[in-house]
């Protein structure tokens, strides 16, 4: 059996820069799939690679652990993408994990590419305005291995209470289906070895 095929980050940026702009002059990619994918190490990495791009973490504007993502997807739409669209500034308020509140506000210019990541970047609902819609998986305990190393364990019960909520959003959403990209980060050296394109 032949192995799959592999895609550089620099594959990637070059995908999403040929993709058409929808959301006024700025291209959105979202990076979604479950928790401790590899899904903020991916923006990070496009981010380096674009000129004039930004990251919008889903992290900043969820509610807290118990999050209702419909809910989220309105303060989106109601704080980024209409502005965006209109060639506006966006501003949204971020979320303070440790607070549990909403904080300080963050302006967003009109970017060139904003790369939008986290649960719930691939909703329905950004499908007129998404230019590219990027899934990322990993296996389970390669994923609650990453939670337990970014935030210890004592929030273990917590991600693995979030990841049975995320499993649910995804279904309801159908969102690998909908992906235009499917990646798997899990791979020895995702950086050098690119990574594995999924069907």
């Amino acid at each position: 059996m032949p192995p799959s095929p592999k895609l550089s980050v620099a594959d990637i940026a070059a995908l999403a820069t040929s993709a058409p702009a929808r959301l006024g002059r700025t291209r959105l990619v979202c990076v979604d799939g479950p928790a401790g994918s590899g899904k903020t190490s991916l923006a990070a990495d496009l981010q380096a690679h674009l000129d004039d791009a930004a990251v919008l973490h889903m992290d900043d504007v969820y509610r807290g652990w118990d999050t209702d993502f419909d809910e989220v997807h309105e303060r989106l739409r109601e704080q980024v993408v209409e502005p965006l669209g209109a060639g506006k500034a966006a501003s949204y308020q971020r979320y303070d994990w440790h607070a549990g509140r909403f904080d300080a506000w963050v302006e967003l210019p009109p970017p060139g590419v904003l790369l939008l990541e986290g649960v719930g970047s691939g909703t329905t609902a950004l499908e007129p305005v998404r230019s590219l819609l990027v899934w990322v998986e990993a296996d389970r305990d390669v994923r609650v291995g990453r939670g337990v190393a970014r935030d210890g364990a004592d929030v273990l019960p917590k991600w693995l209470a979030w990841m049975e909520h995320e499993q649910v959003e995804h279904a309801r959403q159908r969102t690998r289906e909908h992906a235009d990209l499917r990646l798997r980060s899990d791979g020895p050296d995702r950086h050098d070895g690119g990574y594995e394109v999924l069907g």
